[in-house]
């Protein structure tokens, strides 16, 4: 197994998780949050889905200087349900993943990712662990709400 097949396994294994704790989450309680200042369990999927997207984006730009010049199809798609927010996001999905399986081994390490706007530059390979470690994060976030509401939660650990 090659550097890319971890990393997609790894990507695809994340989310194969965190699809399962999202389709857990009730309906009616996708608008919970546990305080003001919190993402509501729907805004934090959205911020899951959409976060991938614009990492992409820095990924193909080296940095994240011109990602505000480029169009986002999340501002305009509300949040409905999960299963049709992961429709809309599966051709981002697709693209990110086919991203990934492209590179050449060396551009994990040679390939520098400029995010001096948020405060670090950092290698290719460097960069998509960490788009990994966010979703995994808010993952476990969701599963904290969850246990909040007295949700019953989901085994991730198959």
């Amino acid at each position: 197994m090659n550097a890319n097949d971890l990393l997609i396994l790894n990507f695809e294994e994340v989310r194969r998780r965190s699809i399962k704790v999202w389709r857990a989450i009730p309906d009616d309680r996708l608008n919970w949050k546990p305080d003001d200042k919190a993402f509501t369990c729907a805004q934090m999927i959205r911020h899951v889905i959409e976060g991938e997207f614009l990492y992409h984006q820095i990924l193909i730009q080296r940095g994240s200087a011109a990602l505000s010049a480029l169009p986002n199809p999340y501002e305009t798609k509300p949040f409905t349900t999960v299963e049709e927010d992961l429709a809309f996001a599966q051709p981002y999905r697709e693209q990110f993943l086919a991203f990934v399986k492209g590179l050449d081994k060396s551009d994990l390490e040679s390939i520098r990712i400029d995010r001096s706007d948020v405060g670090y530059v950092r290698t290719l390979g460097d960069m998509l662990l960490r788009i990994a470690y966010h979703e995994s994060v808010h993952t476990g976030q969701l599963l904290d709400y969850m246990r909040t509401m007295g949700v019953k939660r989901p085994n991730i650990w198959d």
